[in-house]
């Protein structure tokens, strides 16, 4: 359809609001934005924002917004290197157990809360010298807007209620291909235990935390909570069995104790040899969608290494 067009008309003619970019996603590639940025967010401070900003930006605040509870997020290259939900008031908290996850990967992120970012919250950016490309939050104090404004390329933004597309659209080949947008949350409902253990309410808590993480990282994709916070993960492997040793050769590389901690998984396992990596790493629960043929496996597997498993019903690839 698309190659029918001998002169197709130029984006900046056509009856939208565009918004020029820079570049694209790499500097020999033509960027722009189609839409009014205006309704997502308000920019207070910084250089404009880059292709790539974007898409981090959405991705970043798509994150937090699942969560009820104070969280915060560092995104790059579209998943969270840091992620923790905390109690109200804790923001800070969250925000300290987020950057402890990967203060490497911190380096250049997004960072997105779903609470108003405080002057404390400012201070220790400062004091980490930590270089942001994005903040953002549904507000700042107007301390805390002094502190980060003192960086000229910092880009400030406050985000309104945010509202996604209901339909996702990419190109494919010579055509489009579009799909609802996954607006799943998992929640305790959905919690089929099927092995001899059940999780614990902490377990349950972490759980939760861990299945939206997995949700938003690039499958293949597993990710190890404890206490609240993201102690790694690992994305975008063509095998499970490397995303997971990933994950936990990247918390034992930041020094965490995977003992007791939960791991989420956003596809089944089609082979019980991850459960047997966890148990024998320490971890106390897993979360996974189920529906393998090798379920049963899986399960005396994690009954083996007495772990609490539920399935949900639910897959979260992401591509």
């Amino acid at each position: 359809y698309f190659q029918n067009f001998k002169n197709p008309p130029s984006m900046s003619k056509m009856p939208f609001d565009i918004t020029q970019l820079r570049y694209g996603e790499n500097p020999h590639q033509k960027g722009e934005f189609i839409g009014n940025l205006e309704e997502s967010f308000t920019q207070l401070h910084g250089k404009e924002l880059s292709y790539n900003n974007l898409i981090d930006t959405e991705a970043a605040i798509a994150i937090v917004y699942d969560f009820k509870d104070p969280a915060f997020a560092i995104i790059k290259h579209m998943n969270a290197c840091g992620l923790a939900v905390q109690k109200e008031g804790q923001l800070l908290e969250a925000y300290k157990a987020a950057y402890k996850a990967d203060p490497l990967s911190a380096f250049g992120g997004i960072l997105a809360a779903n609470r108003v970012v405080s002057e404390d919250i400012a201070k220790l950016i400062k004091k980490q010298n930590l270089f942001v490309e994005v903040i953002i939050a549904p507000d700042f104090t107007k301390k805390a807007l002094e502190i980060l404004k003192e960086r000229k390329n910092c880009r400030i933004l406050k985000w309104k209620n945010p509202v996604f597309p209901k339909r996702q659209i990419r190109t494919c080949f010579t055509g489009i291909l579009s799909q609802d947008r996954d607006t799943q949350i998992e929640k305790e409902t959905n919690f089929n235990t099927v092995t001899k253990r059940k999780p614990t309410e902490r377990e349950k808590k972490g759980l939760l935390i861990a299945a939206v993480a997995t949700k938003h990282l690039k499958s293949n994709s597993v990710a190890l909570v404890k206490n609240g916070a993201l102690l790694a993960m690992g994305c975008g492997q063509t095998s499970r069995v490397d995303a997971l040793k990933q994950a936990i050769n990247k918390a034992k590389k930041f020094r965490f104790s995977i003992k007791d901690a939960v791991l989420s998984s956003e596809a089944f396992f089609p082979f019980p040899d991850c459960v047997e990596i966890a148990g024998k790493a320490g971890i106390s629960a897993i979360i996974q969608p189920g529906g393998s043929k090798n379920d049963e496996a899986s399960v005396k597997m994690a009954d083996k290494y007495k772990i609490a498993m539920v399935t949900t019903g639910f897959r979260h690839f992401k591509h």
